[in-house]
């Protein structure tokens, strides 16, 4: 079974579907390659105007996926040494960044880590009411491998982001500035494609620029040094004491990861601890 899935809903409009609901779409480094593989193809298409990614089954992306080895058969090389994962991964999402066509992210159900940052590096962002949106590994690991907390949420959010690592719902997403707008979850998809198709209409050598302007506005501003140098601040949280000891416990105790993820977030009482999934 492939783990992405493509199609074309409407003449210009590509759509990549995660295809690993078992797992909740969590991006392991087949499915990071073939999703970076296929926006690749689409920007060399020149029946392509603009690109959705969204998910299969319940979840948009519960971020990566910690039961694989992720050290191995990684789609791009990136240089090694502390911090080469925040580095590898990083360099991916400024690549889908700088692609010249747009790139939607249809979001529903979990969107969590490392499936925040691929939305983020998306152009536009539309979300679920009720999507549930977080970066709940702040909370025993590390802050985010791409830090675009502040620059998509302001100081204020950013800041009881990281030091809860609670989630926001697809509504308060869109009033915080992360996402573009929301809608009620049965109306998502088809709110999507009318904004898909409005995009289609505009030549190609014209959006380019447009997504362009305002990418180098916002770079200009630091945020893709600032992005860049969190790599470096990842690093440095792997190296502290309780970050290694919980990490280590997901290659020594036996327990599962579900297991592991269920005692970093059972005091908190959310995510997978509401009872309600």
């Amino acid at each position: 079974m492939s783990v992405l899935l493509v199609d074309t809903p409407l003449p210009g409009v590509r759509r990549l579907t995660l295809n690993r609901p078992e797992k909740r779409n969590a991006l392991n480094n087949e499915l990071r390659g073939a999703i970076f593989s296929a926006l690749e193809a689409h920007d060399r298409d020149g029946e392509v105007k603009v690109t959705i990614v969204r998910g299969a089954g319940p979840a948009f992306c519960s971020g990566y996926d910690l039961s694989a080895d992720n050290r191995v058969g990684q789609p791009y090389h990136s240089a090694g040494g502390l911090g080469q994962w925040s580095r590898h991964v990083v360099e991916g999402w400024f690549h889908v960044w700088d692609l010249a066509k747009p790139v939607i992210a249809q979001v529903h159900g979990y969107c969590l880590a490392g499936g925040t940052e691929l939305a983020t590096a998306c152009d536009l962002v539309y979300v679920a009411d009720d999507a549930q949106i977080g970066y709940p590994p702040v909370r025993l690991m590390s802050p985010p491998d791409m830090q675009f907390h502040p620059w998509l949420m302001g100081m204020r959010q950013a800041m009881e982001s990281m030091l809860t690592g609670d989630a926001l719902s697809g509504r308060d997403a869109a009033a915080k500035g992360w996402a573009t707008r929301s809608y009620p979850a049965a109306d998502l998809e088809r709110e999507v494609l009318a904004i898909a198709e409005r995009v289609a209409k505009l030549p190609t050598e014209l959006a380019q620029i447009n997504k362009r302007s305002v990418h180098r506005a916002m770079e200009i501003a630091g945020l893709r040094a600032a992005i860049r140098a969190g790599t470096e601040i990842q690093a440095l949280a792997f190296q502290t004491e309780p970050s290694k000891q919980y990490m280590n416990r997901f290659r020594r105790d036996g327990k599962s990861v579900s297991d592991l993820l269920s005692e970093r977030d059972t005091s908190f009482g959310d995510y997978r601890e509401r009872g309600d999934d």
